[in-house]
């Protein structure tokens, strides 16, 4: 398996200033239910958990923005320079590291692409309120007035999990935009084991348009997946398929989230005399867990890898739990 960690590291990052990759259509569309005028973005200032996290999606595509940042995990301090830009329906952020060799990350949105969905929402747009219902069934969500990130007013969420199988979030969005400024992952101990934090947000521009959610049936061509040879016949609860590019007939990755955690899943085959797989066994490689099994079936030896943001043992669960088609 082939991954370009400290590029996916970079990624995870720009994603995280975005609060979520919700990706979603900046035009006139009459075919869309869910919208919101971003000219009215500060009219109402938010009084409950969950009202400040459809603010803070919101506001991820309603300003346009540069921010310096920094980064903490048990490896690294990075410093990190950030960009976002809405134009010509196109959403364009960039994550450039400040820090030893010169690396930048940069990702153009096509509109109408959801890096979210949800299932069994029977032909329902997926929405900021729908996602952050769907998150409130599996994490307690508290907020907390009051606070302060980088010189700028904010308000902390609280995210914990109510099983074993997921780590908790905080979040601190900032008082007058909604942006994400802060974002601390912790372990069930309660130690931090990454935080990345905005140090200074540069004059942020208000998109001055509406914003619509895709169609559902752009929605629905975007969930198509080739058939594959394999499943995962066990997720926490909550986890669901999300859209991924595939490319020719590459069926190997998964990608499935609950709406704030991740875990990718890569199932590779091996000649049976190949030595230079992977180890089996658990790696960790930086604030990411991998698990990683071997398994021989009838057809050949394959590798099986799951990489999250995740306790050790849900990565292993999830990866035992793959099977293959007879």
């Amino acid at each position: 398996m082939r991954v370009p960690w400290r590029a996916k590291r970079a990624w995870v990052l720009l994603v995280a200033v975005s609060v979520l990759s919700f990706e979603v259509h900046a035009e006139n569309d009459v075919q869309s239910h869910s919208s919101y005028e971003c000219a009215s973005a500060t009219q109402a200032t938010p009084n409950t958990a969950m009202q400040w996290l459809e603010r803070g999606l919101w506001a991820s595509h309603c300003y346009a923005f540069q921010a310096r940042a920094v980064a903490i995990d048990a490896i690294n301090v990075r410093t990190l320079a950030l960009s976002h830009r809405i134009q010509d329906g196109i959403r364009q952020q960039v994550v450039q590291y400040l820090d030893g060799p010169a690396v930048s990350i940069e990702r153009r949105s096509p509109v109408g692409r959801l890096a979210w969905v949800e299932e069994n929402s029977n032909g329902e747009l997926p929405s900021p309120a729908r996602w952050a219902a769907h998150l409130e069934q599996y994490y307690t969500i508290e907020l907390e007035e009051n606070a302060r990130v980088a010189g700028r007013d904010a308000v902390k969420l609280s995210f914990t999990p109510l099983d074993e199988w997921r780590f908790s979030h905080e979040w601190w969005l900032d008082l007058d935009t909604g942006l994400l400024l802060k974002h601390v992952l912790n372990d069930h101990q309660g130690r931090t084991l990454e935080s990345f934090q905005i140090t200074q947000l540069q004059s942020p521009q208000k998109y001055a348009g509406r914003v619509l959610v895709e169609a559902p049936k752009l929605l629905e061509a975007s969930r198509v997946a080739p058939n594959i040879p394999w499943r995962t016949t066990w997720l926490p609860d909550g986890f669901i398929a999300q859209p991924i590019t595939f490319s020719n007939d590459d069926v190997r990755q998964r990608v499935y989230s609950d709406g704030l955690a991740t875990v990718s899943i890569f199932v590779e085959p091996m000649s049976m005399e190949e030595e230079n797989g992977l180890r089996e066994g658990v790696q960790q490689l930086g604030v990411s867990a991998v698990a990683i099994e071997h398994h021989v079936t009838e057809e050949g030896r394959w590798q099986l890898v799951a990489i999250g943001e995740m306790p050790v043992t849900t990565l292993q669960r999830i990866v035992r739990s793959i099977t293959f088609e007879q």
